[in-house]
């Protein structure tokens, strides 16, 4: 610092520490980049106000010229005028030498780097603008290569993109700071669908050799995680530019710890996002010089030389850099029109676009109107037409080139023109042009042409339909992308209703569409235009919109899911299933396999009421007390209050500010209240007799994300994103007490500051006295009066909480999670009860009625539905599991099975009739070959046989001393074979002869096979495979197999060999006629599981627990086929896990595997034929049977039955295919865990 201004401040220090307040001063000097946050932090840590003035002038003393000035100017901004006269005498003077300008010029390396991250060119007039410039590069330079943000904010039409490119215009600045790169990225007001698209270009741009993964991320959240992983490993130590930001919740997509510069017209976007934060802020008009500096380049002119209606032009635009730059662009075509521009000008001649902006846009547009009508002739009319175009969309040349039915370089060159004239705007996207308009240009060609929209969006449809057809359109084309997210809007806007119900309806545009961009914009599109859709059928729009919900999971699968297997598990009244019908009957010539639910009339719709009283999402949803009354408020900022009923609206309250994010009543009906809380931060109280609300709770300082009043109505809690749990006096509306949540996610690497912890909701007990709430994925438990913590529940890392609610009479407990899903939950068993499916998108709030007889839940699909409690418990409650028999006999399907309350189920297949045999502690079960009895095992060792016919005993013995396991008729019928948890086998002839055991394995035997000539295969965990003559009770053959146990085995059809699959990641195949294997087959990384002999005995199959499949030649044990599980990167598994199941068909061309879903497969190089992905979790077998072919089967189907873990209302799975002539043939299936049948489909090609 110069001795001058170091005297002078030591001259006047003790008045400056006398009357200075440091806090604001501090953060001019900050913002100057003169002081640093730690320095900061030392000054407030000083106990008294004097003491901290001391601190900060004795910084000041140690530091710079600039130190000084900073300093001084702040003393001004804050109106220490008189302190600030004191050091006026003081100020050194700064050369320009003691700057950093950047170096001047453009390199090759700067364009290259520019160009390849998409930044923007210069406009053709350019001044610079060198202060704001040189502020923004020393903000990012503060960020040191660490994650951070720089915010340049400023109202519309200030320059903020242009000074954002023009920042890393910069080669040394480039070279020092970003030698990753610079990523410029135009987001705008986006919806979810629209910033997922934003995001999926983003990584296509960052990952162009796909090395990463080859599809495009499915949801955000994928996006946001693999944009991370770009960033920190390809394009370290980058910048990613976001242009045009306006929600900050979009900014939090893009929080992904790397650093970043943004333009915003809203300074506070930022506070959604953690990390350190820097602002530059940009006037919202150039100076007079500077405006004039561009005026005069655009007319070639010195400024002394522009004539005085250049000064008045400024003057009435208000040096808007847009305004200046359009008219510029026109006097540089007619360089004699001043005075005809400016009095258009002054004459105010056009209707504003945006009236309530604080931003004076009539200029703007007036400019822009001026600007169109100079154009030539012959273009005026493409330009009208780029009317239709949306905000923030870049549209490819070779849309347009379709619009106008021209040739690529013809439409360049026509909006080149455009371009020049600042009318549009150009970006580079590899060897193509984007091209795309500023809002306000967008919102003053709507105004303008707004009588013509109709037809242009009709032309662009039209025009489509001339050069495209549906199933033409692939990826690799530069104008897919644009046809698949918009050709829906325009049919829309043009009216054409039954061209747009066509497309929407097609089963064909949606595995297009949601195979490129996945299902929520389609999904989107569907919430949009349902009043257009309804039309045509509401039901069919009703049909297709479950669908696409209820199989989005699937549809973001990769490998894709066969969309019409999806279609054929609809019912058979909906126009998806009927369209699947079509396309399936004709794609069965080419091979294709496809397999049909027969049972799906079990289904049932479990709403009882829906209703759309909102004009946005719906957030919360509650009952009055009474019951008679609803109250649901939104993104509308409204709260509704409607008949529950009628659906009838009764009253609306709109005095928040924001979106309302939740309401209650009180419990006591005599004098009824309603709570509501907002993103204002306010709670509110509202009598419903009164036309405006009661009180306004103020406290929390982040949104109020729901309340709830305790039982006794004295007491409102309140849950915030501030982390915090508060409790109000309802009858004062004072704050009682605080309880921080935050604090039970801290950990010793995480600041507090830097967590961010929304709690969701809360739940009083019924004697008020303890209070449950919600946060991330955590369930807390507090007691009111000590405010200590009772218990936690962790939900898992993939699960968030989204809502819950406690029923006040059943011990239910509704809770809803991510992705769509409602559950309910047994709070006294800890169990699940049920899943309510049928929302559309994300479920916001669930709660129950006063009697806990129903309950509502609400939805981003703009509805509210209403539950049934003991409806969906009960379609919810019988699960199979354990042991189940399945019988195929001519045309029918009968199923023996054992359900979660210990009952044993007789099922018609077909049907789904049930008939509720007896209760035990049945463990497994078989039916006869004719279905005239049926044995079962129970947990105490027990075997029973039933007579079918009059539903008695016929015969019991003790056979087990431990849980029988599997159980088995032979073809006869006349014997039983069973095993258990011991060691040995029990051979019994029921109608004759006591029964004898096999006994020589040393473990548990695992399972059994029937052989030919009265023989019996057993394999054991003790790693043998035994072979037995049931007549003599001897063993013929004893097999060492493995080393770990045997998981399964499987016969060749000619009998004279045998697999065995072993947990010791092995498979073998054997001779009946030698004790050494045939041929070892090493290679699976996991358990191998399952093995299948083909019927011509020339190939195995076998599957391990990583969802690998192998295919072997049985001659010589070589690999023929491997098919290994995609990797995380790349999507699912191939089964979801384990493949549990294997089976040739009888002409062994196809493999049926089971896992987590279905695969039918091309045995020969095992490429995927088809796959059926039912509603649950894990396919553990499946039986293909070569049942008997009647008049009306066709000869060669087969059948499949499928079982899962994940509980469902079906009673049965099996599908139906292709066998031959046997006269009835059935299937024991033995899974290892317990599992549930889920749908009966059937494969019917007639």
């Amino acid at each position: 610092m110069d001795a001058k201004a170091r005297n002078c401040l030591l001259q006047h220090r003790e008045a400056l520490e006398r009357d200075i307040k440091t806090s604001y001063i501090m953060d001019h000097m900050i913002s100057n980049g003169v002081l640093t946050v730690s320095e900061e932090e030392k000054v407030k840590n000083e106990p008294t106000q004097r003491q901290r003035a001391a601190m900060l002038i004795k910084m000041i003393l140690k530091k710079d010229n600039h130190s000084y000035i900073s300093f001084y100017n702040a003393l001004l901004h804050e109106g220490y005028k008189d302190l600030a006269a004191l050091l006026h005498g003081g100020i050194p003077v700064v050369s320009s030498s003691d700057g950093k300008d950047s170096v001047s010029g453009i390199t090759s390396y700067v364009r290259t780097v520019l160009c390849e991250g998409g930044v923007p060119q210069r406009p053709v007039v350019f001044v610079t603008r060198k202060k704001l410039v040189n502020a923004i590069q020393q903000k990012l330079s503060k960020l040191n290569g660490e994650p951070g943000w720089v915010t340049i904010y400023g109202m519309a039409g200030c320059g903020k993109s242009v000074l954002a490119a023009e920042a890393v215009r910069d080669h040394s600045f480039l070279e020092d700071c970003f030698p990753g790169g610079v990523h410029w990225v135009s987001v705008g007001k986006q919806d979810k669908s629209g910033l997922l698209m934003k995001l999926q270009n983003l990584c296509a741009r960052l990952d162009q050799d796909e090395s990463f993964s080859q599809r495009l991320p499915l949801n955000i959240e994928e996006a946001k995680d693999r944009l991370r992983v770009l960033m920190l490993r390809k394009h370290p130590r980058s910048l990613l530019i976001l242009d045009d930001i306006w929600d900050p919740w979009v900014l939090k997509a893009f929080d992904n710890q790397c650093q970043i510069l943004l333009t915003t017209r809203d300074k506070s976007v930022t506070d959604s996002v953690m990390g350190p934060k820097y602002v530059v802020p940009v006037e919202s008009g150039l100076g007079k010089e500077k405006a004039l500096e561009i005026l005069s380049l655009f007319v070639n002119m010195k400024k002394a030389d522009l004539p005085e209606q250049a000064h008045s032009i400024i003057q009435e635009c208000k040096g808007s850099p847009l305004v200046v730059s359009l008219i510029g662009a026109l006097l540089r075509d007619f360089p004699n029109r001043w005075e005809y521009y400016l009095r258009q000008l002054q004459n105010k001649q056009f209707k504003r676009i945006r009236k309530s902006s604080s931003y004076d846009y009539e200029a703007l547009d007036e400019a822009m109107s001026i600007s169109v009508e100079m154009l030539r002739e012959d273009i005026k009319d493409y330009y009208t037409d780029l009317s239709i175009i949306q905000k923030d969309v870049k549209v490819p040349t070779k849309v347009l080139c379709i619009l106008w039915d021209l040739e690529m370089e013809e439409v360049e060159d026509i909006l080149q023109e455009f371009v020049n004239k600042s009318l549009l705007f150009c970006d580079r996207n590899g060897k193509s042009f984007l091209y795309y308009l500023h809002d306000l240009q967008v919102d003053f060609l709507t105004e303008k042409n707004r009588s013509q929209l109709q037809d242009l969006h009709k032309k662009m449809v039209t025009q489509f339909q001339r050069h495209h057809q549906l199933h033409s359109l692939t990826p690799d084309q530069e104008d897919c992308m644009y046809w698949y997210n918009f050709l829906a809007y325009h049919m829309a806007s043009a009216n054409m209703h039954k061209e747009l119900c066509a497309l929407m309806f097609s089963l064909d545009w949606i595995k297009a569409k949601t195979e490129l961009v996945g299902p929520a914009h389609l999904i989107h599109e569907f919430v949009e235009y349902r009043h257009i859709l309804d039309e045509k059928d509401g039901t069919d729009c009703e049909n297709f919109q479950e669908f696409l919900s209820l199989n989005g999971h699937l549809l973001g699968r990769q490998p894709f899911p066969n969309i019409v297997q999806l279609g054929l598990c609809e019912l058979e009244t909906s126009e998806v299933y009927r369209q699947a019908k079509l396309q399936a009957k004709q794609e069965v010539d080419n091979g294709m396999l496809y397999l049909e639910w027969v049972n799906k009339k079990n289904m049932k719709n479990l709403s009882r009421l829906v209703v759309r009283p909102h004009t946005d999402a719906v957030y919360h949803a509650c009952f009055s007390e009474d019951g008679q009354r609803i109250a649901s408020c939104g993104a509308d900022k409204t709260l509704q209050i409607w008949n529950s009923m009628t659906g009838e609206l009764v009253r609306i309250y709109d005095e928040h500010s924001e979106q309302v994010n939740c309401c209650h009543f009180t419990n006591i009906s005599s004098h009824l209240l309603l709570a509501t809380g907002s993103n204002d931060y306010f709670l509110k109280l509202w009598d419903l007799n009164q036309e405006e609300c009661r009180n306004t709770m103020f406290g929390h300082t982040n949104s109020v994300s729901h309340c709830r009043f305790s039982p006794d109505d004295q007491v409102l809690a309140s849950c915030s994103a501030d982390g915090t749990l508060k409790l109000w006096d309802v009858k004062s509306a004072n704050e009682r007490k605080s309880i921080n949540v935050k604090q039970f996610f801290l950990n010793s690497e995480e600041p507090q500051e830097d967590l961010e912890v929304i709690v969701k909701c809360c739940s009083w007990s019924a004697d008020g006295a303890k209070i449950m709430v919600a946060a991330k994925n955590k369930v807390f438990l507090f007691d009111i009066h000590t405010s200590g913590l009772l218990a936690e529940i962790h939900m898992g890392h993939h699960s968030t909480v989204q809502y819950c609610d406690f029923s006040p009479h059943n011990h239910l407990a509704v809770v809803a999670l991510s992705q769509y899903c409602v559950e309910l939950w047994s709070m006294d068993s800890g169990l699940k009860v049920a899943d309510c499916r049928g929302h559309l998108s994300w479920v916001h709030c669930v709660m129950f009625s006063p009697d806990g007889s129903s309950f509502l839940t609400s939805s981003d699909d703009q509805t509210v539905r209403l539950w049934e409690t003991k409806k969906v418990c009960k379609n919810s409650a019988t699960v199979l599991k354990q042991e189940i028999d399945v019988v195929f006999q001519e045309n029918e399907v009968t199923v023996l099975a054992v359900d979660n309350i210990r009952r044993l189920q007789l099922i018609n297949g077909n049907t789904g009739q049930i008939d509720y045999l007896t209760e035990a502690q049945v463990s497994c079960c078989c039916l006869s070959p004719h279905l005239q009895y049926l044995a079962f095992g129970a947990e105490d060792g027990a075997i029973q046989i039933l007579e079918l016919l009059n539903n008695r005993i016929f015969q019991s013995r003790n056979a087990h001393k431990t849980t029988v396991r599997h159980i088995q008729f032979t073809a006869d019928g006349k014997t039983l074979i069973s095993s258990s948890d011991d060691s040995a086998v029990q051979i019994w002839n029921w109608q004759s002869e006591d029964p004898f055991f096999l006994q020589a394995h040393q473990e548990t035997v695992k399972d059994f096979k029937l052989l030919k000539n009265s023989r019996l295969l057993s394999w054991s965990f003790d790693g043998t495979v035994k072979v037995w003559n049931i007549t003599t009770r001897r063993i013929e053959k004893d097999f060492v197999c493995h080393q770990d146990t045997v998981l399964s085995c499987d016969i060749s059809s000619d009998g004279a060999k045998f697999s065995s699959t072993s947990a010791d990641k092995t498979a073998k195949i054997w001779s009946f006629e030698l004790l050494s294997p045939l041929h070892e087959l090493r290679g699976h990384k996991g358990c191998v599981r399952c093995s299948s002999f083909s019927v011509d005995n020339t190939m195995l199959a076998t599957g391990d627990d990583n969802g690998e499949i192998r295919i072997w030649n049985v001659s010589n044990g070589e690999l023929l086929h491997l098919c290994a599980p995609i990797s995380v990167e790349e999507g699912a598994s191939t089964h979801g896990g384990w493949v549990t199941d294997l089976c040739f068909s009888p002409d062994t061309k196809m493999l049926v595997s089971a896992g987590g879903y279905l695969k039918v497969r091309d045995s020969q190089r095992l490429k995927e034929k088809s796959s059926l992905y039912p509603a649950f979790q894990a396919i553990f077998t499946s039986c293909v049977s070569a049942g008997p072919h009647t008049t009306h089967q066709k000869r060669g189907a087969v059948t499949i039955t499928l079982f899962c873990m994940l509980r469902w209302i079906c009673k049965a799975a099996f599908l139906r295919s292709f066998g031959s002539s046997d006269d009835s043939v059935r299937d024991v299936l033995r899974p290892e865990l317990s599992y549930h049948p889920i749908q009966v489909l059937d494969d019917q090609n007639d």
